[in-house]
């Protein structure tokens, strides 16, 4: 789940935008009259959205943006004649006077592309190149023929060895290859 930071100069409107997402069912992080404090909540999130008016205690949301981390993105509530122009990447813009259905939308948004970014680089990660499947298949043939298991044994074997020793699959058929090929 991604973090939640709400950032405004005043603490009454802060306060009022986590109490609408609490009510709402979203958590909130943290709140912060400043952007050097949302900068350091976000450096403890490797994603997240931040909340926020155009301007802090200390700096103006286009600051705050360039300063947050890739995976942050931002949620600007701001009159539409302070964005009207174009927001810079990683910002959304939703007009003041504010529709709760309309931020509770938007964030739920968010948070659901953040998810599928998150579901697509784990994805991106487990796929092993040609090398590592030749070596796996190796070992589980080595198994299914030294004793005597079905595929589908040899492999659960080596995905559970793997698990147990913190190892991943392609290193783990490489120690049963070289144990078992003495």
């Amino acid at each position: 789940m991604s973090s939640i930071i709400v950032a405004f100069s005043k603490r009454e409107n802060a306060v009022n935008i986590r109490n609408i997402l609490a009510k709402s069912g979203i958590e909130v992080s943290a709140v912060c009259l400043s952007g050097a404090k949302v900068l350091q909540y976000a450096e403890m999130c490797s994603d997240g959205i931040v909340i926020c008016g155009h301007r802090m205690q200390d700096m103006q949301y286009t600051e705050l943006r360039e300063y947050l981390p890739a995976g942050i993105e931002m949620l600007l509530l701001a009159p539409l004649d302070i964005w009207m122009n174009g927001l810079p990447d990683g910002v959304m813009g939703l007009s003041m006077p504010l529709k709760i259905y309309d931020l509770i939308n938007t964030l739920e948004m968010m948070q659901e592309t953040q998810n599928r970014k998150r579901r697509k680089r784990r994805e991106t990660g487990k796929k092993r190149n040609e090398d590592e499947r030749r070596t796996i298949e190796q070992a589980k043939a080595l198994l299914m023929e030294r004793n005597n298991m079905t595929e589908e044994e040899a492999h659960r074997y080596v995905q559970r060895t793997s698990m147990e020793s913190g190892t991943d699959m392609a290193e783990t058929a490489r120690m049963i290859l070289t144990v078992m090929k003495e």
